[in-house]
Parts: C-alpha cells; sequence; structure tokens
C-alpha cells in the first residue's frame, strides 16, 4: 500500500506563468522529421536523398535541477526561485531577476544558476542560505550551460527556441556570454556564427563554442577570456550542420560529426587543425565509450560501427559489422559497464542489438514496435525502451499493441521482458543512480510510473494532477515528478518507503517567506 501526504502551502492566490528550463548537451536533433520505413538512405521524411538524422535527446526539454538534498524551481512569473528541501519538504524562496527561464545547479551542488531573459542577467544562488548574486549579461540570450566543475556558465541566443524575454534591441548571432561563477563576473564574447551549444572538458580547463562552420576555443585558465577560431568550413554561412562534437576527456582534440558528410572531422584544439578521416557511409550517431577510450561511430548505411582510439585518433580505426542488415543509426552505452544498445529513431524498425563491448558480440532482439526512445540502468543490464504510435509496415491490425502507445522492459544480460501498452504518450522519462528503478510519465495522465529493474513491474502512482516533467535524486533511491498547477506542485516518491509526498503552491511562498 502506497501511503501518501499531500501538503498544501496555499490553497488560492493569482496564476503564474509557468516556464522553467533546463540546458542539455549539444546535439543538434532537429532534422528528425519523420519515418523511412526500411532506414535505407534513399528516402527520409522530405522526400530527398539526404538521409534523416537520429534523435535521442527530445524528451525532456525543460526541468527543475535537482541535487542529492534540494529540487530548485524557477517561478518566471514571479521572478523567484524556490527551494524545497527533499527530506522535510521544507521552503524556501529568493528574488532573482525578471523572468528566470532555466535554473542549473553546479556539480558540487553548491551553486544554483539561473538565466534572467526578462533583464538580461545570471542570478547565482548559494545553494545552502539562498543568498543570491546577480550579473548582467548580453542581450537576449535564451539558453544557458554550466562547467562540469561549476566555475563557469555560458550563455546565448538559440533563434530555433522560444524566448521568454523583451527581444527588443539588438539580437546578435555571433555573441556569447562566459560568467565565472564565484564571484559572479561577466565576460562577453564574439565567435562563430549562430553559436549552437558549448562543450566543456571533463577538467574544465577549456570551453568549445560549437557553430556550424567554426569552432571557438577558450581557455578558461587564462586572465583573460578570449576565443580561438578554428574554421570547419571555407564558408561559414554555407557550411554543413555540426551535428555533434565530442571533446576527448584531456580536451586535446574535438570529434565533429556533420550532417551529410561522410568524414569525421578531428580537430586539433591547440594546434587549430583540422583533419578529415574516413568514417563509413551514412554517419548518423557517435559516442565515447564509458572508459573514454574509444569513440564509436554508427555508419547506418554501410551497417557498420567505426571505433577510434581517444588518444591516438588519426591510428586505422577498427570496424565491426552490424549483426545483420538492419539499418540502425543510433548507439547508447551504459554510464558504467560493458554494454550498448544499437537501435533507430528514424525509421520504423522494431528491432534492437544489444552489444558486448568486451567480446563485441550481439544479441538482436525483435520488438513489439519501433523505437522512440531508450533508457539503460547505469549498468546496462536493464533497458526501458519507449516505442512509438507508428507501427512497422508489415504489422497485423488484429495484434494487441497495435497503433498504441507502449513501453517494453527488458534484461539486456537475459530474457526477461515486459510488454506494456500504456495510456498515452511518454513525455520524460529518469532511472536511479543504484540500478534499481525507472520512472516515466505521461501526456495528460495524471500518474507517475515506476519501473522496478529487478521484478521488471510497474508500479502506477496517482497524481493531484497532470506531470510535466520528472527526474531522480543523485546517489539516492527517489523520484521527484513536477505537475501542473497554477500555484506550483512537485511530488516525491521513495519506493523503499513506498511513500508519495506531495507539495502544492510553492510558488507563493515568496509573497510570505524570504
Amino acid at each position: 500500500m502506497i501511503r501518501s501526504t499531500l501538503i498544501a502551502l496555499l490553497a488560492a492566490g493569482c496564476a503564474a506563468d509557468a516556464g522553467l528550463n533546463a540546458s542539455s548537451e549539444y546535439k543538434d536533433t532537429a532534422s528528425s522529421a519523420g519515418y523511412d520505413e526500411d532506414g535505407d538512405a534513399d528516402a527520409d521524411a522530405d522526400g530527398d536523398t539526404d538521409t534523416d538524422s537520429e534523435n535521442e535527446d527530445d524528451y525532456m526539454k525543460l526541468a527543475p535541477a535537482a541535487t542529492d538534498a534540494y529540487v530548485f524551481v524557477a517561478n518566471p512569473g514571479r521572478d523567484t526561485v524556490t527551494r524545497i528541501a527533499v527530506s522535510d519538504l521544507a521552503v524556501l524562496t529568493t528574488d532573482v531577476g525578471h523572468i528566470p527561464s532555466t535554473v542549473q545547479t553546479t556539480s558540487d551542488y553548491s551553486l544554483a544558476i539561473t538565466l534572467d531573459e526578462g533583464d538580461d542577467s545570471v542570478t547565482v544562488i548559494a545553494a545552502e542560505t539562498m543568498e543570491a548574486q546577480s550579473v548582467e549579461i548580453r542581450d537576449n540570450m535564451n539558453s544557458l550551460s554550466l562547467s562540469p566543475t561549476g566555475d563557469f556558465a555560458m550563455t546565448w541566443y538559440d533563434p530555433d527556441k522560444e524566448s521568454l524575454g523583451d527581444s527588443n534591441g539588438v539580437v546578435s548571432f555571433n555573441e556569447v556570454s562566459f560568467i565565472r561563477l564565484d564571484p559572479p563576473e561577466h565576460v562577453p564574447m564574439a565567435v562563430g556564427y549562430n553559436p549552437k551549444g558549448v562543450r566543456w572538458s571533463d577538467d574544465g580547463k577549456l570551453a568549445v563554442v560549437v557553430s556550424d562552420g567554426s569552432l571557438s576555443v577558450v581557455d578558461l585558465t587564462a586572465a583573460t577570456l578570449s576565443p580561438t577560431r578554428i574554421m570547419l568550413a571555407e564558408d561559414e554561412l554555407d557550411a554543413p550542420v555540426a551535428e555533434e562534437v565530442v571533446l576527448t576527456p584531456d580536451g586535446l582534440y574535438a570529434f565533429v560529426r556533420q550532417r551529410d558528410v561522410e568524414t569525421l572531422q578531428i580537430v586539433d584544439l591547440a594546434e587549430g587543425t583540422v583533419t578529415p578521416v574516413d568514417v563509413g557511409e551514412d554517419p548518423t550517431d557517435m559516442d565515447v565509450t564509458p572508459d573514454g577510450q574509444r569513440l564509436a561511430v554508427v555508419a547506418r548505411s554501410a551497417r557498420q560501427i567505426w571505433s577510434y582510439d581517444v588518444d591516438d585518433p588519426f591510428a586505422t580505426p577498427s570496424l565491426l559489422d552490424f549483426p545483420s542488415d538492419t539499418a540502425w543509426g543510433a548507439v547508447s552505452f551504459a554510464n558504467g559497464g560493458d554494454t550498448a544498445v544499437l537501435y533507430t529513431t528514424s525509421a520504423l524498425i522494431p528491432s534492437l542489438a544489444v552489444w558486448d563491448t568486451t567480446t563485441d558480440l550481439f544479441d538482436e532482439r525483435s520488438l513489439i514496435k519501433p523505437v522512440k526512445a531508450i533508457a539503460l540502468s547505469p549498468v546496462g543490464d536493464v533497458a526501458m525502451v519507449f516505442h512509438t504510435r507508428e507501427d512497422a509496415a508489415d504489422t497485423d491490425p488484429s495484434e494487441e499493441f497495435y497503433n498504441e502507445w507502449a513501453v517494453t522492459l527488458m534484461e539486456t544480460n537475459g530474457l526477461g521482458e515486459n510488454r506494456m501498452v500504456v495510456e498515452a504518450e511518454p513525455t520524460g522519462y529518469s532511472v536511479t543512480d543504484d540500478d534499481r528503478w525507472g520512472f516515466y510519465v505521461m501526456d495528460g495522465v495524471p500518474t507517475l510510473e515506476a519501473l522496478s529493474f529487478e521484478s521488471l513491474l510497474p508500479e502506477h502512482l496517482k497524481l493531484a494532477s497532470d506531470p510535466v516533467f520528472v527526474g531522480t535524486l543523485p546517489g539516492r533511491t527517489m523520484a521527484w515528478t513536477s505537475q501542473q498547477h497554477e500555484l506550483g506542485r512537485i511530488s516525491f516518491y521513495d519506493p523503499d518507503a513506498d511513500e508519495l509526498n506531495t507539495i502544492t503552491g510553492f510558488e507563493l511562498n515568496s509573497d510570505i517567506e524570504h
């Protein structure tokens, strides 16, 4: 029996605007507009000869920021940020700049950072004391990213993203703002045309600003920050889209995969040189292995994985053939362990392949429906497979899953499976660090779905209103889900205690407690 607690801070008041934002790592997925039934390179959603890109990151667009002890929620209609303590649901709120559209936390959980679009500022909040300091940035920035060490932030303007602030005045397509966080200090600079994001080295000493036609390298250890431009194309305004950029852990090289370009660009970030290397026909995805030793590139039309030595990227890559002629185009690695999964989101193909990276052996699995997204448990022994509502071309209309949303929970290292028809489209998911639970929410369905990785059985947790976002707390077996409510609502679920706690009305706390 699930124990449920509902805490209402205030039950009435005026409506507040809803808008929460979290910036993701750079990967351009905008081109995945439809499905090619056989996955071949001769057809795509646009009907031309270009192939559609794989789309892995379109689930979690906007979310509160979580630490192991707190969840921070931006309240853009009230110009505040609320901190909710997970232990006792205590609420504290602090004033920030006008229209905080984004809240993120540093990796050591000491700071929460907001991008305040309404007055072009960034606010740095001490997590324990809720003391806030704001610093002005360049006009009309609408995206934010934090360095892995928590020393720097960068903001930029993304023309494909909705802006919540007043866009009057100059809108630059070359400017970014770097911010030293402690104490807050603004460092503006001009970089390549149409910056699309930033990549940080693991040690936080280097930032690489990504534009389609160039990279801008910033040494974060320098007393004065300035960009060094490295051109990827002769004509920056007509350059191929840089769909993925990966930095080596030591920050020496960047790997750039461009749309419809059948070479991989290896950029020596110290020397500023760009060397194209062969990568196979129709490269559609790439990822660094969890140990940081290899870069795996999926060549979809060639039905191969090209693997490069990160320490010696110009050495001859190793080639691994797919286990069949299936046109998978995406690869996902478990954060720990030796498991990866090959699949596709750009074609209605109802199968995947589990890849044992220690033996290079594949286990091809048939699925009930094509794949919309996949979430692996941290060690990779269980996968949550979220299916498209669309069916493969040869599906029998009388089958139970025909024209239905579905989720499969499957063992990657065994035969266990649980195939489930679900009520509506899943819109967000997360997994716990301890490899025990996965969670997801659905569009317009007031439940939190909890999936046990041990039993493969679901728990359906009733919510007071429709969910918006879902996440897990770092280092803890606990999930949170924010929900639709004009004054703010968030629930916390502890599967070990079988307890669901909900707090409602936290936005109005800004009017009574500072």
